[in-house]
């Protein structure tokens, strides 16, 4: 297992050559925020070459479970400590889809006025799909957020095979933000 800094990236199939597939997940702890806790979202974007979403469909969150290519999914059960988790499927991955971004966001509604300052703690995590072995997980990424109610955690993306970068980049408007970055209309 190897921690990783904000912008580091790693070479997951040049280091595992038979890499088929990975679970993307996230651990947070909003301690005695449960609004801010229970209103978190967990999503992905899936993006072509110049970082931007290759349709609305490509946006896959609670109301949208699967990519239309069935590509990349969102478990209805996170596993071994995660509180969300994404099963990418690298083989079936689309050949014009360049990125796959993994972004947390706030919820509208309840938890308006929350903010991910409030985190104690937030850490996305890479396995290997087959046995769930822990590949790379991130630094903390909840130090240092303020007022941000969106957050980038990581990319999976093609460059000679197959790579994971952290992010970490926050956005002070939510949803909104990240749609406006990628193209998508909400």
């Amino acid at each position: 297992m190897a921690q990783m800094k904000r912008g580091a990236n790693v070479a997951l199939t040049r280091e595992i050559p038979d890499l088929k597939g990975l679970v993307v997940g996230v651990r947070w702890n909003a301690g005695a925020e449960t609004v801010l806790a229970d209103n978190l979202v967990l999503a992905a974007i899936l993006c072509d070459r110049p970082g931007h979403a290759i349709s609305d469909e490509s946006f896959v969150f609670f109301n949208q479970l699967s990519s239309p290519d069935g590509s990349v999914q969102q478990l209805t059960e996170a596993l071994d400590g995660d509180n969300e988790q994404l099963e990418i499927d690298l083989a079936d991955v689309p050949a014009d889809v360049e990125r796959i971004v993994v972004v947390l966001y706030v919820n509208d509604g309840p938890a308006q006025r929350r903010t991910l300052g409030r985190l104690r703690s937030c850490v996305v995590r890479v396995l290997n799909l087959d046995g769930n072995t822990e590949l790379v997980r991130s630094e903390e990424l909840a130090t240092g957020l303020r007022d941000e109610t969106a957050l980038a955690l990581g990319e999976v993306y093609r460059h000679d095979g197959w790579k994971f970068r952290v992010l970490g980049d926050g956005y002070a408007n939510g949803v909104a933000d990240i749609a406006a970055d990628y193209g998508i209309t909400l």
